[in-house]
């Protein structure tokens, strides 16, 4: 297996697993979101970025998007890891902690200061794949809808 930046060429197999993804969390997306994501993630300027994890014979097997921005707390930047995904034929072979490390791996060569994320109290497969790689934080997240 390796992981690798999204390039163009996997539009079609990334957005199986993006739309994968969004219906896990019960959602599905107009098609114009995705083509503004998709153009973003391949986008060189944009702070939103992707890998993608694919096993010996070029199967796309995860994705995550990440979002590099400054941060008030230091002069180096941080990193949010804003969605992680496993095609659920692969699962529990380790391939959400491989791509949380390559991303750990870039952030380390980058300078980053950290990665952050979040997810749903009731992910407990996630949470456990997180809770071997990562110190949970006592933070709690508010939101305020803005459409």
């Amino acid at each position: 297996m390796h992981i690798r930046p999204l390039c163009p060429a996997d539009h079609d197999t990334w957005l199986a697993l993006w739309q994968n993804y969004c219906a896990f969390y019960h959602s599905a997306l107009p098609q114009d979101v995705n083509a503004t994501l998709w153009q973003r993630l391949l986008d060189p300027q944009s702070p939103v970025n992707g890998l993608i994890a694919l096993d010996d014979a070029g199967q796309a097997l995860g994705i995550c998007h990440y979002v590099c921005h400054p941060h008030t707390w230091s002069a180096r930047n941080v990193c949010y890891l804003e969605d992680l995904f496993v095609s659920p034929d692969a699962r529990r072979m380790g391939i959400a902690s491989q791509l949380i490390a390559a991303l750990q791996a870039q952030g380390k060569r980058e300078n980053w200061n950290r990665i952050y994320w979040i997810t749903h109290t009731d992910n407990t497969a996630a949470r456990a794949v997180y809770d071997r790689v990562a110190r949970r934080s006592d933070h709690v997240r508010y939101e305020i809808a803005l459409d």
